[in-house]
């Protein structure tokens, strides 16, 4: 880092954003709307930051981060318990919006972030997965307490509410698939996931929306971003099983069910879940071992352009 490099950092809230400069530890403030966000726009164009950091909040940041890139200013996007860690290890014990603001910058100064690309077509695609995914939940729910009511006004209710709900799934569904196919390079991606058996459309959808860098990363790094790289825990003379941590759950959990498939439908995958269990190892370590040979195959596959029958 030079020396005369400077780093913003941004606490986003429904109705403000609270920015620092650091190392300067100048602070300022900007509505969250889009004459705030001009202003702001105007004023990171005078400073000239090195990076503009700012936490996931809830969806309130989306205007911001796109923003900052039409503005081609570097956007990082951190994550909030991270952040939160650093702060509190640099002996920071107070929070608010102007503390969180310096906390960011100085984060992302320290530890250098990967900029964010904004992709629009990927990010309506991660909100229609999303969407998906909570209705899928809504359902479930509402499948599980109709079972147990005893009420008969209660149960047609119960039934109307599922039957709705799944219209509504359909029609989601029905969203992603004309949107992946609208899209050159995700249709081409979504080609290739979809060859492997085992790998349905949501498993695909998913990894699209909240994975696009799959094929321009090593296998450990995939692995990794999806939370099944298993890692030391280890000091002096104690010793544990390694164990997977961290990654994103969305990916996490779509390659779950694809593993779940692929261990009884996917003639390779199904061989080495056996080869596993066979040497004693656990149902769970055998399917996150196939969890982690499906993201390695299809990061593989999507750096080559290749797809399973071809591989």
């Amino acid at each position: 880092m030079a020396q005369h490099d400077q780093f913003v950092g941004i606490d986003v809230s429904k109705a403000r954003l609270d920015v620092c400069l650091w190392p300067q530890n100048e602070a300022c403030a900007f509505a969250n709307d889009r004459d705030g966000l001009r202003a702001l726009i105007r004023w990171l164009r005078r400073v000239r930051p090195h990076a503009v950091g700012f936490e996931a909040s809830g969806g309130y940041e989306r205007a911001l981060l796109t923003a900052l890139c039409e503005a081609d200013l570097p956007a990082r996007r951190v994550n909030p318990m991270r952040v939160r860690q650093f702060a509190r290890a640099a002996g920071i014990l107070a929070k608010n919006d102007r503390i969180d603001a310096a906390a960011i910058a100085h984060f992302c100064a320290a530890l250098p972030q990967r900029e964010v690309v904004h992709d629009p077509a990927r990010a309506m695609l991660g909100e229609l997965v999303t969407a998906r995914r909570q209705l899928c939940e809504e359902r479930t729910r509402c499948a599980n307490q109709a079972e147990q009511t005893a009420s008969a006004l209660l149960r047609p209710i119960a039934a109307q509410r599922i039957k709705r709900l799944s219209a509504e799934i359909a029609l989601v569904e029905a969203e992603i698939a004309r949107l992946i196919a609208d899209h050159p390079e995700l249709a081409e991606r979504n080609a290739i996931m979809r060859s492997v058996p085992g790998v349905g459309p949501t498993t695909a959808a998913t990894l699209l929306a909240f994975m696009p860098e799959l094929g321009a990363m090593s296998a450990r790094q995939a692995a990794s971003l999806v939370g099944v790289a298993p890692f030391d825990c280890e000091s002096g003379a104690f010793r544990v099983k390694r164990r997977i941590a961290g990654g994103r759950k969305p990916p996490r959990d779509a390659l779950y069910m694809a593993a779940l498939v692929a261990s009884r439908r996917n003639t390779t995958m199904a061989a080495a879940y056996h080869n596993l269990k066979n040497a004693g190892k656990p149902a769970k370590v055998a399917l996150v071992a196939i969890m982690r040979k499906l993201i390695t195959a299809l990061n593989a596959m999507i750096r080559n352009k290749q797809q399973w029958a071809a591989a």
